[in-house]
Order: C-alpha cells, then sequence, then structure tokens
C-alpha cells in the first residue's frame, strides 16, 4: 500500500513563499494531487499532476500563485506557493491515485498524507 508523507509546513508572512513536499513510498501511482483544509472549512482541490506525462491542473482561485512539480528519481512531489495571503492558512494534504482520474476530484484518490500545517500572518 501506499504512504504519503508531507513537509514543508510552517509559518510565513503574508506576500511569502513556502515549498511543501510529499514523500512517496509503496507501489506504482498514476495520479497526484494537492488539498487543503482550513478550520471549519471543506476540503478544496489546490493542484493536481498526471505521473507518466507530467501534465498539471490547478484549481482557478490559485493559478499563477503556486505550481505542482515531480522528482520521478526521489519520488517526490511538491508544491511551490508563492504570494501568500491569510486566507492560504489552512492543513495541506496530498493524496495519490493508482487509476487515472480527474485530479480535482478528491474521491478518486485512494491514499492520503496526513497534511501538514500552513498559517500565513496577516
Amino acid at each position: 500500500q501506499v504512504e504519503l508523507v508531507e513537509s514543508g509546513g510552517g509559518l510565513v508572512q503574508a506576500g511569502g513563499s513556502l515549498r511543501l513536499s510529499c514523500a512517496i513510498s509503496g507501489f506504482s501511482i498514476l495520479t497526484m494531487g494537492w488539498f487543503r483544509q482550513a478550520p471549519g472549512k471543506g476540503r478544496k482541490f489546490v493542484a493536481g499532476i498526471n505521473w507518466s506525462g507530467g501534465s498539471t491542473d490547478y484549481a482557478d482561485a490559485e493559478e499563477g500563485r503556486v505550481t505542482i512539480s515531480r522528482d520521478n528519481a526521489k519520488k517526490m512531489v511538491y508544491l511551490q506557493m508563492k504570494s501568500l495571503r491569510p486566507e492560504d492558512t489552512a492543513v495541506y494534504y496530498c493524496a495519490a491515485a493508482s487509476t487515472t482520474h480527474k485530479v480535482a476530484i478528491a474521491s478518486g484518490y485512494d491514499y492520503w498524507g496526513q497534511g501538514t500545517q500552513v498559517a500565513v500572518a496577516t
């Protein structure tokens, strides 16, 4: 079974940048995504990537501020975030699927990490 471990969260000033990482172990995967969940709110899609082809997709509200990337050799997926705002404060999760599906659909993912906290100071 696939195991996902997120890291890189922390406290950052508004306008700053962070890079989140997701370490992957287990069997082959085809789809990876990043989601976030603020306290008392639902889980929202941020970015996704097709593993084999490297094609990416982003939430409309985040496009231009976030970049998802992968490192096949290191088995890592990254989420680079810039121009951070207080509303970006949330727990960020990476997710993996062993089948192809639309990256923005949370129910399509088979495995989830424990999450990493991001807090953006106003």
